[in-house]
């Protein structure tokens, strides 16, 4: 057995600050050893690059969850030294593998983390309002809601009051348009209808001062909230401020000086309990299970729509849509580059081969996201409703191979576990993004010991029925657009366009 080089917490805490300064861009001095690591702001991609460097250190893979269960790079140093000198950590010779940190999950209860503050209730008398002159809405610096702007401003005349972290209304009107910008969906007649409100969904009152929160709650007639932190990474403790404390702000807005519907977006997530595995679940189905819920983005999601339902037994006017992985425009192609599904194709595209596994491309369009959100939202009837945005005609991944094959591509299809095993020997650069995604792609959870991919077979998933959803848009040209060659080269074209794959 060849035992690995120790280290103490002082080179362990010298090496984190160097390398979380180069990811974050900026110098060493401003690290603080001490600060809450969340408030460097780090991304999926940005925090599994810091774990594999430690693991190229350390000689053994420490868990993603410790940066954040360890909440600042002094304890985390400390953690991470105590391994260290830990004989039993040493390399597995016979797998030529770094055997993984042991690290118990704390346990989390996520059914008594589902309470609303009782001081959030509906005051006066609801009204439905078809033509909302003032509408409230948050996550309009992400993918999904530089669609939904686009879409309310197309079929409204609604002036919209857009919740943006900067530091002054100048900032926020700039990352407003390049947000949309970015997507191809910017029309400079959009400026004068788009107001930024300077705060932060993890801030109480939305980080919006005492005064103008008040003006918001007397003059708003509905919200839209869709901002969510969406990091692979982060347990549900670091997600917990934003995505769930959050969500209580937006209806303690919602629910002041007069009342305001509340158009949520959730996610087919909430069913990833295991509880509904081979199930079919529909709009209305209650989803009280949450045990076997792993990701904390997921558990964010579970808590937060539980949230917004309690609001809505309280008297709220709720309705809450429920998306699945959102794809690019179907009509230009433009995507999410950063987003899983595009970096794990351009990763499995470089090593040469694809896990040989059941699953299936449920993936909607962003403006088939956008365009139903809105749409339904303008329907009396949707009130108090469900709506599940899932794409109603799935393919699978082997059909998606099978067209890459066609252009002319040696690609195999290997067994999942020797996919994982070609993931970890011969993914060795950051040339290939599934690089720092390697310690996401193979962490195991629970009892079972299963990984994340582990747990989205179809086996494991549920079946999500659409089909009420579908009923309800039949008033509308809304149409899924089929998963087939058509979307797939309008896709592969912007991805090619942009440099993001290449066809060489």
């Amino acid at each position: 057995m060849s035992l690995k080089q120790s280290y103490n917490a002082e080179s362990i805490q010298a090496f984190l600050v160097s390398h979380l300064a180069e990811v974050v861009g900026v110098e060493t001095a401003e690290i603080d050893v001490n600060e809450n690591l969340e408030n460097y702001g780090l991304d999926s991609a940005q925090a599994m690059m810091i774990i594999s460097k430690l693991e190229e250190l350390l000689g053994f893979k420490p868990s993603p969850i410790l940066l954040w269960h360890y909440p600042n790079i002094a304890a985390l140093s400390q953690r991470l030294s105590e391994e260290s000198t830990d004989d039993s950590q040493a390399k597995d010779t016979a797998s030529g593998t770094n055997a993984p940190v042991t690290f118990a999950v704390p346990f989390l209860d996520l059914a008594a983390e589902a309470v609303l503050d009782p001081t959030i209730q509906p005051v006066g008398n609801t009204v439905f309002i078809t033509n909302p002159k003032n509408i409230f809405l948050t996550g309009g610096t992400g993918y999904l809601g530089a669609f939904i702007i686009k879409e309310l401003l197309e079929v409204s005349e609604a002036t919209l009051y857009c919740l943006v972290r900067a530091s002054n209304v100048e900032e926020g009107k700039s990352k407003l348009e390049n947000n949309l910008q970015q997507y191809g969906i910017w029309q400079d007649e959009y400026s004068s209808r788009i107001i930024p409100i300077i705060g932060d969904l993890a801030q109480p009152h939305l980080g919006i001062g005492a005064e103008q929160f008040e003006s918001l709650a007397a003059n708003i007639d509905t919200i839209y909230h869709s901002a969510a932190l969406l990091n692979y990474v982060y347990p549900y403790s670091a997600l917990k401020t934003a995505n769930v404390l959050g969500t209580q702000e937006v209806l303690r807005l919602a629910c002041q000086t007069k009342v305001k519907p509340v158009h949520y977006v959730s996610s087919v997530a909430v069913f990833e309990s295991s509880a509904y595995a081979g199930q079919v679940v529909k709009e209305q189905d209650s989803f009280d299970d949450w045990e076997g819920i792993f990701l904390g983005y997921s558990q964010t999601k579970w808590v937060s729509e539980k949230l917004v339902k309690i609001a809505g037994s309280r008297g709220l006017p709720i309705t809450i849509y429920r998306p699945p992985l959102i794809s690019g425009d179907s009509k230009t192609g433009i995507c999410n580059t950063h987003d899983f599904i595009n970096l794990m194709i351009k990763g499995c595209l470089q090593m040469g081969s694809f896990p040989d596994v059941d699953y299936m491309l449920d993936m909607s369009p962003v403006d088939y996201v956008s365009k139903s959100v809105v749409y339904l939202s303008r329907q009396e009837t949707s009130v108090g409703k469900a709506f599940h945005l899932q794409h109603p005609q799935p393919a699978s991944l082997k059909s998606l191979v099978d067209w890459v094959r066609s252009f002319g591509f040696s690609l195999k299809m290997i067994p999942y576990e020797e996919w994982q095993a070609e993931l970890i020997n011969n993914v060795t650069s950051q040339d290939n993004p599934l690089y720092t995604l390697r310690p996401f792609l193979l962490e195991r959870w629970s009892d079972e010991q299963i990984t994340i991919p582990d747990l989205y077979l179809q086996a494991r998933r549920p079946i999500i029925s659409c089909e009420e959803t579908l009923e309800a848009l039949k008033g509308s040209s809304i149409v899924c657009p089929p998963i087939d060659s058509q979307l797939l080269m309008t896709y592969t074209s912007y991805l090619v366009q942009t440099g993001f794959l290449s066809l060489a």
